[in-house]
């Protein structure tokens, strides 16, 4: 099973797919967590600043992932939707286009979870932009992608709560 992880940035979705590991109902599964801080070594820009460029290394990753058997992953396409349209240095046009493409590989995954990151705080990492309109910004864009290509998806569904209400939330959906 494909299991994806969508929302802002400092919601616990890494929080959420390191606690998942653990658990006994996902031996057999790969996780994959975001590798921004290494994609930032190699010169991508990130965030606001994020390129076209860029943001196909991100969609080439999260597609490398829907290869695999089993896994659950903190980002998803959903994601790179959204980080590409709150791109301040990407083309109107080519956003369109990006999303077109992007899209079309959502319907891969088993399921896709949204995280509400009501009740959750920023977190400094030295990647993530830590600006709270940034964030809001960036969750309103996720919802977005998350409703209009949501029904691509086998399954959607909404974790809210603390990470262990989460596990539990995510546990029932999925019937693991």
């Amino acid at each position: 099973m494909k299991i994806g992880l969508c929302g802002t940035m400092s919601v616990g979705k890494t929080t959420l797919v390191n606690e998942l590991k653990k658990l006994e109902q996902f031996r057999g599964y790969e996780f994959a967590t975001e590798r921004s801080k290494y994609l930032m070594d190699l010169g991508i820009p990130l965030n606001t600043d994020s390129t076209l460029k860029g943001q196909t290394i991100f969609l080439a990753e999260r597609v490398s992932e829907l290869m695999k058997g089993n896994i659950v992953t903190d980002r998803t396409i959903i994601d790179v939707i959204a980080f590409t349209n709150c791109s301040e240095t990407i083309d109107f046009k080519d956003k369109e286009y990006f999303e077109d493409y992007a899209r079309v590989f959502v319907g891969e995954y088993d399921w896709i979870f949204y995280i509400d990151p009501v009740g959750t705080k920023i977190e400094d990492n030295g990647v993530r932009e830590i600006n709270p309109e940034y964030r809001d910004l960036v969750n309103v864009a996720v919802l977005k992608a998350f409703h209009t290509y949501g029904h691509r998806c086998k399954n959607v569904g909404m974790l809210k709560g603390s990470t262990p209400e989460r596990i539990e939330q995510m546990l029932d959906a999925i019937k693991l």
